[in-house]
């Protein structure tokens, strides 16, 4: 045996036997001070060959050893904590990676709540303070005498990470505050710096070093869901250590390569979110996107298609990253060519909610906005076919947000891909969002053509005026304007003579009134006819005027003509500036339909089931006896009389004062079948007009909403059960349609049933779709891409909830 290995084989069996089994406080402080000597950094050291041996064979015993005899007794057998501090220097001033896992496996080991446990966990923390876990990923990055035990790595690796969770399961209430995961995680960032400066030390000292363990770290990290932490002190730091210094720089792109690929898209997807820009990203990745395909697949699909989370500067910083090297530039073409067909395609518009089609244009407008026009000019044509068929998609849709997204984004895109042809024009109110996407595909200015950057517009400042009267453009002198000199002269003379703006005194036209040529019709009939076919457009305003009023006096009249004068009345265009157009037209839509309500709607039907809504008719019968049938006013006494009642009562309540609103029978009763079984009538049948359940999802939409109207203006009404059960018969039929404007109706349409059919002839009638809508409300408000969906369906589960709960009486407690 080799001489060195006996002697320290020898001092250290005397020494463990010694710390078993005495009690004697002097004679464990000389034994622990002969094994001290093995340490690096004693005072007096023994020789390099037999610390090295200590340290590779026989330190782990030894820390158990001083583990298992921990005890206040025998702590106490030196005074004033002598034998606890030369105790715990045994674990600070030896090899950390063995130190640590003694005391993450003396923590996991204890059976319960204890003086050791409580201890341990105190070193721990202090060892985690001095730096020492530095020391442990330090000492896997140098390169070792023997090859590294595969297991050794990965168990020390799951330690580091899981750390707060080991802790945590163990100390539960008596946590310490370095083992929080807000408080570890920042923590083992800095101390991964520390590591890194240690091997870019080494590189330059000529040593060879491996990143390869601190990648796990920082991959396995970031899986457990604290990138945040661990990048937020990690990316600053090597931020500005890679802006000057290619070794750096180095380190860097080789610590994100080592990630395994089982963590690299949570590094990555933390990494874009940290970082400031593309420079920085640049920086710290290099061309990993070429080279690694995990990073491809996360950078170029998974983050700009499968996720919307991400804010505008991170897709900047990512898209910016693409295009900065000319490496990575065809990525962003490609790139650019998938956005659009995603964003044109009729599934996206149909199935992915807005704000995710908000993002996808987001992205699709930035990345127009990095490419030049000749790499836009070769793929002009395919282009343009993706972005006319999102244009076509977008606009068919039932949804104006949709519709005008698709507006704002054709309108940037085809400017900047096929800049010298005819600009998209489209007519929609500017806001923040269309500002915002604007500005987003405004071409970069590149730093690789000086003069075409000094030739923009933007560059070319306006002409100034120089000190001899000329201009700065081009430095030709302006020509003086014609009548100068004596000319002028005379018009300033002029000018003098003539009276200001300020003396004249205007004249008073207050009481004038705008002459009309044209005479309102007397007859309902005659405003038909002025507002079909008269060319003269004063009559024709007047006809508008006064068609509501004419209705409403001579009812007998309209009914004759109700069907004719609904349609003229909506199909009626704005043939001159009316003020009010809209509101004319509509309040005389809805008298037609209140006073003939059986042909025609929706409005109509909001006015007859409204309470109180025409004046009490007087009853037409004998008048008393005391009554005279004289057609002058009724005497004000009693009015005055009630007043000074009024007056002179003190009330300490005025609530039994106010009247509530009178109690009328829904006069919408009579109607309510007429209104809605005709609109539902073969909607399934397609007609030469339009095709419901094809192309003309706005007018299924609009339908949908209105039998939905109908159904909750049909409150307290005898033909409500009939028409609940055929409206959730048709919701049901078209429960899975693709398009959200349908879907959102369908939803209320649920809710109005529930709301207007009494809760007893709900499920007396309809327990069967009442049974069937539950698990479809449920889906839809866990699973449908569109928030208003959403929404809707939660709304109706908890319609269907208090249902239940007014009909079930609570169970006794």
């Amino acid at each position: 045996m080799d001489p060195t290995r006996s002697v320290v084989l020898l001092t250290v069996r005397e020494a463990l036997h010694n710390l078993s089994s005495s009690e004697d406080g002097g004679h464990i402080l000389s034994t622990l001070g002969a094994l001290k000597r093995y340490l690096r950094g004693a005072e007096n050291p023994a020789l390099p060959r037999e610390q090295e041996e200590f340290a590779r064979m026989h330190y782990s015993a030894v820390l158990r050893c001083l583990v298992g005899r921990l005890s206040p007794g025998w702590l106490g057998l030196l005074p004033d904590g002598q034998l606890e501090d030369l105790w715990a220097s045994f674990f600070l001033e030896g090899p950390a990676d063995q130190a640590f896992l003694v005391l993450m496996e003396s923590i996991e080991g204890a059976a319960g709540p204890s003086f050791r446990l409580m201890k341990a966990a105190q070193l721990l923390a202090r060892f985690l303070s001095t730096g020492r876990m530095a020391a442990v990923m330090e000492g896997q990055c140098r390169p070792l005498a023997e090859p590294a035990f595969p297991l050794l790595q990965e168990t020390l690796l799951t330690k580091v990470v899981g750390l707060p969770d080991h802790l945590g399961n163990r100390l539960q209430q008596e946590n310490l505050e370095a083992f929080l995961p807000q408080n570890y995680f920042p923590l083992l960032g800095e101390e991964t710096m520390r590591a890194l400066q240690a091997v870019v030390d080494s590189l330059r000292g000529g040593w060879d070093c491996s990143v390869s363990f601190l990648s796990r770290v920082l991959g396995k990290a970031c899986v457990h869901g604290r990138q945040k932490e661990i990048l937020g002190v990690l990316v600053p730091r090597l931020t500005t250590l890679s802006e000057g210094s290619c070794l750096w720089q180095r380190v860097c792109w080789r610590l994100v390569e080592s990630v395994p690929d089982r963590a690299m898209e949570a590094l990555l997807t933390g990494l874009v979110e940290v970082a400031t820009g593309p420079e920085v990203l640049s920086r710290l990745l290099g061309n990993l996107v070429v080279t690694s395909k995990k990073a491809r697949f996360v950078l170029t699909r998974k983050i700009l298609f499968l996720q919307h989370r991400y804010s505008t500067p991170t897709l900047q910083s990512l898209l910016g990253y693409l295009a900065m090297d000319s490496q990575r530039r065809p990525l962003l073409l490609q790139v650019l060519r998938e956005l659009l067909q995603t964003w044109g395609s009729s599934s996206t518009v149909r199935h992915t909610s807005l704000p995710q089609q908000r993002y996808v244009s987001a992205a699709l407008l930035i990345s127009l906005a990095h490419l030049g026009e000749a790499e836009l000019r070769d793929s002009r044509d395919e282009l343009l076919a993706s972005l006319m068929a999102g244009v076509k998609n977008r606009l068919d849709s039932s949804l104006p947000a949709v519709r005008r997204l698709g507006m704002i984004v054709a309108e940037a895109a085809s400017a900047r891909i096929h800049p010298e042809g005819p600009r998209l024009r489209f007519q929609y109110e500017e806001d923040e969002l269309s500002r915002e996407l604007l500005a987003l595909a405004a071409p970069l200015p590149t730093a690789d053509s000086p003069a075409e950057a000094e030739a923009s517009p933007g560059a070319a400042p306006a002409a100034a005026e120089t000190p001899d009267g000329g201009s700065a453009d081009g430095g030709v002198p302006q020509a003086r304007p014609e009548g100068s000199g004596s000319d002028l002269d005379r018009l300033a003379l002029w000018s003098l003579l003539l009276p200001s703006d300020d003396e004249l005194v205007p004249y008073d036209m207050s009481g004038d009134q705008e002459l009309k040529s044209g005479k309102a019709p007397a007859y309902v009939r005659d405003c038909m006819e002025a507002l079909t076919s008269s060319e003269d457009w004063e009559r024709w305003e007047a006809a508008l005027r006064a068609v509501e009023g004419l209705i409403l006096r001579s009812p007998a009249a309209a009914r004759e003509v109700s069907v004719e004068l609904a349609k003229v009345l909506l199909h009626l265009e704005e043939k001159t500036s009316v003020v009010g157009f809209e509101r004319l037209r509509q309040r005389a839509l809805v008298a037609v339909a209140v006073t003939d309500p059986a042909p025609v709607l929706t409005l109509a039907a909001q006015e007859l089931s409204r309470p109180g809504r025409l004046p009490k008719a007087p009853q037409c019968g004998s008048l008393s006896p005391g009554s005279q049938p004289s057609s002058t006013p009724a005497p004000a006494w009693r009015a005055v009389v009630e007043e000074r009642i009024r007056s002179k009562t003190r009330r300490f309540s005025q609530s039994s004062a106010r009247r509530g609103p009178d109690a009328r029978p829904n006069e919408f009763n009579l109607v309510a079948g007429c209104f809605f079984f005709p609109l539902l009538r073969h909607f399934d049948r397609p007609l030469v007009t339009f095709d419901l359940l094809g192309e003309d999802q706005l007018v299924l939409g609009r339908l949908v909403h209105t039998l939905g109207a109908l159904m909750y203006l049909a409150v307290n009404t005898a033909v409500a059960v009939a028409m609940g059960k055929a409206l959730l018969e048709f919701v049901w039929t078209l429960r899975f349609h693709g398009d959200a404007y349908v879907r959102r109706g369908l939803l209320s349409a649920v809710s109005s049933v529930l709301l207007s059919v009494p809760a007893e002839r709900l499920l007396a009638d309809l327990p069967d779709e009442l049974l069937e809508a539950r698990p479809w409300l449920a889906d839809v408000a866990e699973q449908d891409p569109d928030e208003d969906c959403r929404l809707l369906a939660v709304r109706a589960l908890l319609l269907l909830e208090k249902l239940r709960d007014a009909l079930v009486p609570p169970a006794p407690p």
